[in-house]
């Protein structure tokens, strides 16, 4: 005789009952001049997990400046005043120099750019339109980014932490909000203030036109040259169609080409002060002890006394199923995108249960069309919630013989029987302590909490990430279906198809 056991007993074996409150020792403290410091003290490893997040992302651009604030990580590890160069004097004087010989180029560009609206030019980068005056500005420039590159102390802002011992020193951007963090030993937390405080206040984004450069070198390795990558980039641009949402956090090639360094200088003014910024550390320390290193660094940033604009955009409904039909030198497969909600909306729990019921390898998905059906090699779900609004794909790739047509309604019919016949007890028990399970590894590592709370603080404040737990677990039937009903409807959908490019 089998013996059931009961979704409550599961969960206490599992733990989860300690999980329901997410019962971690955050320490919130706000300094004079607005910056937002959270705090976990973990004794164990003699190290701290560091960051820092600014709530700017690509939703916080517009045309003509999209990538300034991907472009901002790079430029955030090119030194300071002190850092990064062997003569600061003669550094400055170039970089004035450089943007004195920028407008003239952007003056030629501009001519260039009317060529090519009437017709007369087909390429606005080919070198054969170029002006002799623009011409001689592009070597004036290349001539004083080389000079300056002789007097630059490479990688020097990474080096100094590598002498102290710190490790994985990163940052990332997405379109709301830019994390930089790093881990170092627990007796370095005031190297990592000075440091970081110092990039904050003093930073100096020496190569700057010729980073632009980079990263646009980035956008066609990471974009351009992906089997799926203008593909992809063309469906988020046709899913959005009024927010911000709609253009790459890397930004558009035309864009990244042609942003000043006076645009950066006024984005970084209007984003990057301590008002907009909440420091992470998680490790070992002692709050009092760090809150006094925090405050002697961090703590003299002057605020801005005007808040960074807000992000008024509000996608409007859809008026019908978008599509987009794409060929690629990849495999065929078939995406399906549906508008949600932003990742605190009320909504936010129901739609992470209901992924977690169709995606794995014991998801719906998976058991219909890979294991059962045989006509995908591949079928998953991931919701995606962002700021202000969210994503729910169902992605499959068909099997060999088969289409990536022939996926679209084995896909939806799987969402049609939650519309209809909701979850068992049983399943949906089974998916919450997955969940629980996922959120007690984690919070494990010192870095992985760091990260889900700088995470949560670019999106809303820690809170939000400590009441997740409660939240998943009070999930019932009643929600998952009112939530499959409420957002996975016809006029609300977008669906990529992506067949093989044929060979010529």
């Amino acid at each position: 005789m089998k013996h059931r056991i009961p979704p409550t007993l599961l969960a206490a074996l599992l733990g989860i009952p300690g999980l329901m409150a997410q019962e971690i020792p955050v320490q919130e403290r706000v300094l004079p001049n607005g910056m937002r410091v959270i705090l976990v003290e973990r004794s164990g490893e003699p190290s701290i997990s560091c960051g820092w997040v600014a709530r700017v992302g690509s939703a916080d651009e517009r045309p003509g400046i999209t990538g300034i604030a991907h472009l901002f990580e790079h430029m955030m590890f090119k030194g300071t005043r002190v850092i990064g160069t062997r003569d600061a004097v003669r550094d400055m004087e170039l970089n004035r120099e450089q943007d004195r010989v920028v407008v003239t180029i952007r003056e030629e560009q501009d001519l260039l750019r009317e060529r090519l609206r009437r017709g007369e030019i087909k390429d606005i980068g080919d070198p054969n339109a170029r002006t002799p005056r623009l011409q001689a500005a592009l070597d004036a420039l290349d001539k004083l980014v080389r000079e300056q590159r002789e007097l630059i102390v490479k990688d020097e802002f990474s080096k100094v932490y590598s002498q102290g011992g710190a490790t994985g020193m990163n940052a990332d951007t997405t379109s709301d909000r830019t994390f930089y963090h790093i881990d170092v030993p627990a007796n370095k937390l005031e190297l990592w203030a000075w440091m970081e405080a110092d990039r904050i206040r003093n930073g100096v984004f020496r190569e700057f036109y010729s980073e632009r450069s980079v990263v646009l070198e980035e956008r066609r390795l990471r974009v351009e040259a992906t089997p799926y990558g203008r593909t992809l980039e063309s469906f988020t641009a046709m899913l959005w169609q009024a927010h911000p949402y709609r253009w790459p956090v890397i930004g558009w090639p035309s864009d990244i080409t042609t942003i000043t360094r006076d645009q950066a200088d006024l984005f970084f003014s209007t984003y990057y002060a301590p008002n907009n910024i909440s420091l992470v550390l998680v490790g070992d320390f002692r709050t009092g002890e760090a809150m006094a290193t925090v405050q002697r660094y961090f703590g003299t940033l002057p605020a801005n006394p005007v808040p960074p604009p807000k992000v008024t955009t509000l996608e409007p409904p859809q008026s019908g199923e978008q599509r987009l039909l794409a060929e690629a030198d990849a495999m065929p497969m078939l995406a399906i995108a549906h508008k949600t909600v932003p990742s605190v909306h009320r909504d936010a729990p129901a739609l992470k249960v209901l992924m977690a019921l169709l995606q794995g390898d014991s998801g719906r998905l998976k058991r219909s069309l890979v294991n059962e059906k045989g006509i995908a090699v591949f079928a998953e779900a991931f919701a995606s919630g962002m700021k202000y609004g969210g994503l729910f794909f169902l992605e499959a790739v068909p099997a060999p013989g088969h289409a990536p047509e022939e996926l679209e309604a084995p896909l939806l019919a799987e969402i049609r029987t939650l519309q209809e016949q909701g979850v068992s007890d049983r399943e949906l028990q089974k998916v919450k302590n997955q969940l629980a399970a996922s959120a007690l590894e984690i919070i494990e590592k010192n870095s992985d909490l760091r990260d889900q709370l700088a995470e949560a603080e670019g999106a809303g404040t820690y809170l939000d990430f400590l009441a997740q737990p409660a939240r998943l677990q009070a999930v019932t039937r009643e929600d998952v279906m009112r939530v499959a009903r409420a957002y996975f409807t016809h006029e609300n959908r977008a669906t990529v198809i992506v067949r093989r490019k044929e060979a010529k």
